[in-house]
């Protein structure tokens, strides 16, 4: 309610401002004594009586600097190597911090959901390669030497070959999913969410929304972040049309990057990506992604105020006549 009311020129002229805030928050949460860790992952900053997860709001802050970054550098983003550059070279430095957490899934959001408005934007083929070609060769890398990184990537090919380690988690998911059948046992009637499932709460909550509402339920559940999106992606084909460049792709981001944490988290629960600590925007506990999500619907909604409000004959009227 309160992002509503707030000017998107606002937010464009607090580009540089929300990127220095959002890697000071990354590198906040790596000082020793400062941030707090659970379960072997230094991800929070404890503010007051909350628990933040930096990667959250630093996620935001960075797609608002790049939307207006996009805007600023169009021309040199589509004629010139360094205009891609720039852009990425922030976007390692955020990567490589969050990787020291380690948040490895919040690293492959951002990264995907940067290359998408960098896309759209009109960035070069070339320039996509041959960062593509880097990134690959440096994840490799990273999982070659690290057993741990290694594992956590194999282990869901398998779950089954070590169902109470490192498929834990897996097979309770699945098992979840597979206790729902066509219409679940019923809202709340979840066995699986009763300490036997790890993280039912945030990460897997996916599995256990399966078990309670059955096949029928998850199709509901994915048609309605399939409806959302349809929406958000239209609201920016609007705002692109109007010349409102920085909402389009500052729109672009935010769906980017709804569509892919519910993708990777619905086929992390199913089995078909590897395990990684991302939540299911809307649907998961958790206070410092559910606000987040919150301030980015604000956001969205205030792109669409504005748009109507430009679109309206009133306004059009008066504009024309100055």
């Amino acid at each position: 309610f309160f992002c509503l009311f707030i000017p998107m020129s606002v937010w464009r002229v607090l580009g540089p401002l929300m990127l220095l805030i959002g890697l000071a928050l990354l590198l906040v949460v790596l000082i020793p004594g400062v941030g707090h860790a659970v379960n072997g992952s230094t991800r929070w900053l404890g503010i007051g009586i909350i628990n933040i997860q930096v990667s959250e709001p630093a996620r935001l802050c960075l797609l608002l600097y790049i939307a207006g970054y996009l805007v600023r550098q169009n021309k040199s983003l589509r004629n010139q190597f360094v205009g891609f550059l720039r852009p990425m070279l922030l976007l390692s430095v955020a990567c490589g911090l969050l990787l020291a957490e380690p948040d490895f899934g919040a690293a492959t959001v951002l990264l995907l959901t940067a290359l998408v408005m960098l896309f759209v934007a009109g960035a070069r083929i070339r320039d996509f390669l041959l960062f593509f070609s880097a990134t690959i060769i440096g994840m490799v890398t990273l999982a070659i030497t690290s057993p741990y990184r290694m594992q956590r990537l194999t282990a869901f090919l398998d779950p089954w070959s070590d169902p109470f380690d490192s498929g834990f988690q897996l097979t309770q998911s699945l098992i979840a999913i597979g206790r729902g059948e066509w219409f679940g046992v019923g809202l709340g009637a979840s066995v699986q969410k009763l300490f036997y499932l790890p993280e039912a709460h945030t990460d897997f909550v996916f599995a256990v929304f399966a078990e309670e509402f059955g096949l029928f339920g998850s199709l509901l559940l994915i048609g309605v972040f399939l409806s959302i999106l349809w929406r958000i992606f239209k609201l920016a084909k609007r705002a692109a049309n109007a010349e409102r460049f920085f909402e389009a792709y500052l729109t672009v981001g935010i769906g980017t990057w709804f569509g892919l944490q519910a993708f990777i988290n619905v086929g992390v629960n199913m089995g078909l990506l590897p395990t990684k600590g991302l939540t299911l925007p809307f649907i998961s506990y958790g206070r410092s992604s559910l606000i987040i999500t919150m301030i980015s619907i604000g956001i969205l909604l205030r792109v669409h105020h504005e748009l109507a409000t430009d679109t309206c004959p009133v306004n059009r009227k008066r504009t024309s006549s100055r």
